[in-house]
């Protein structure tokens, strides 16, 4: 094996390790994002750890976290919850930011 298939198989390794470390962070922050949403649903329990659990799946339609936002926008819509568009975007852009952290502390 040369220096360079050594180096490419190296940037592959990290790559791989970069992806799955990014999909656990967003697991982690939609799971935060899904606890906050069902307090302000008025859900509480085991109704709010499901309710979390679906906005986790909901990532996993599309690309991007245009599903995730969708999916809190209907459900509050739905439920006559008054909360922005800013605040949702808001609060996942924190609450990523909170995973990653939680991730590199261990």
């Amino acid at each position: 094996m040369t220096t360079f298939d050594k180096r490419e198989e190296g940037f592959e390794k990290r790559f791989a390790l970069d992806e799955e470390t990014r999909f656990k962070a967003l697991a982690r922050r939609n799971k935060k994002l899904g606890l906050w949403a069902a307090e302000k649903l008025g859900l509480s329990g085991e109704a709010a750890e499901a309710y979390a659990k679906e906005v986790v799946v909901a990532d996993l339609e599309e690309a991007g976290d245009e599903d995730v936002f969708r999916k809190l926008r209907t459900d509050f819509d739905a439920k006559g919850v008054v909360v922005s568009d800013h605040q949702i975007r808001r609060n996942m852009d924190e609450f990523l930011a909170a995973a990653a952290t939680e991730m590199k502390a261990g």
